[in-house]
């Protein structure tokens, strides 16, 4: 049970029946997560349906058919609103990447599954690769990480990163990254790593001229303390949706995060995984992301993610995900983030699987790739 640090609210057929600062949240693993509001801030005690007792007494939790929504009110111009249930939150996130070095030399942070599918996302363990590699390197920025996703790994167990030191130089660290559960890999990649050094010559890439964060569309993607605005609304799991250019332009930020690169330099990563299918998708009638796991077969097989800086994800950064080709049951994309400022801070690539099954029943969107 841990308290919930944002707003709750509760409505039946719209009408506000439960208001609160002081809800509380209990996880399951293998079920939705219930969230429990003071008795004393419930109004309508007809939609309430469970007394809590012993740790939850004193509260009370609301029958499924209300609509409860999550309020982050930290900036005043555009309140984050999730719909509860949800994942989690950043903070989650953060203790997932937060790895540590075990007495086996592996390194291992917490885990946490969705209880609707409990797989382990592969720019997530891209992601605790690039901390495990800059914390074991005393500090070097990881300039180049890439990685193979081989199979599904499950949610709920820890998933130990184990680095291979290739090189260790005055400048340039490198690593081989592999991922193992129950004895089986599932994923391999290798990491370079730089003490950096002052400039010779300096250019960049421009950043796209598109929207700002404030005027493009809030998307709830069940994470809390993580914002998500997309350009033009153009993110969207709808097979009837309009077509349009194979580009997804997307805003993120984070509300609070450690004042640590390794960290920071993770989250980024993290996301790297997140839309590149969906721009493959966007420009054709009839396939949407709602497909994904059940009649269609969809995984990120591979990424290749360049940091050009120390990035602040608390800050708002610019994802632009341009999909190149798709074809032969196979995607690639180009991406690129941006800083509000229009500065590069990183480059990645995605090479994904979209693949039909052969019955809607073949799919098991809980464990398949």
């Amino acid at each position: 049970m841990i308290r919930c640090p944002y707003r709750a609210v509760a409505r039946h057929h719209g009408v506000v029946v439960g208001e609160t600062t002081a809800a509380v949240r209990v996880d399951h693993g293998d079920r939705a997560p219930e969230l429990w509001f003071p008795l004393d801030d419930v109004r309508g005690g007809e939609a309430a349906v469970v007394k809590g007792d012993g740790e939850l007494a004193g509260f009370v939790a609301f029958a499924d058919g209300i609509e409860i929504e999550l309020v982050d009110d930290r900036d005043s111009r555009a309140p984050v609103v999730t719909r509860f249930p949800n994942w989690g939150d950043a903070a989650d996130l953060i203790d997932i990447l937060d790895v540590q070095r075990e007495p086996d030399n592996t390194w291992v942070g917490e885990t946490r599954g969705d209880w609707q599918r409990p797989v382990v996302e592969g720019s997530e363990i891209l992601g605790k690769a690039v901390v495990a590699a800059m914390r074991a390197s005393g500090g070097r920025r990881v300039v180049n990480a890439n990685m193979f996703f081989l199979r599904a790994a499950d949610a709920h167990q820890p998933v130990p990163i184990e680095l291979r030191e290739l090189t260790n130089g005055r400048t340039f660290t490198a690593y081989e990254a592999t991922a193992a559960q129950n004895g089986r890999l599932c994923a391999s990649g290798q990491l370079l790593l730089d003490a950096t050094a002052s400039d010779v010559m300096r250019h960049t890439a421009n950043a796209p001229e598109v929207p700002g964060p404030y005027d493009a569309e809030a998307f709830d993607m069940g994470v809390t303390g993580r914002e998500l605005r997309v350009v033009d609304g153009a993110y969207t799991g709808d097979p009837d949706a309009p077509v349009g250019p194979p580009v997804i332009d997307a805003w993120v930020r984070f509300g609070e995060v450690p004042n640590d690169d390794a960290i920071h330099a993770g989250l980024l990563v993290q996301f790297s995984g997140h839309m590149s299918i969906a721009a493959a998708l966007r420009p054709h009638a009839g396939v949407g992301q709602d497909q994904a796991h059940r009649t269609l077969s969809t995984a990120v097989n591979a990424i290749n993610v360049s940091l050009h800086a120390n990035a602040r994800v608390d800050r708002w950064l610019l994802y632009r995900h341009l999909s190149t080709f798709a074809g032969d049951g196979m995607t690639h994309s180009e991406c690129r983030v941006h800083d509000e400022d229009g500065a590069l801070i990183a480059s990645f690539t995605n090479d994904c699987m979209v693949r039909g099954f052969a019955t809607a029943a073949a799919g098991d969107y809980k464990s398949s790739m």
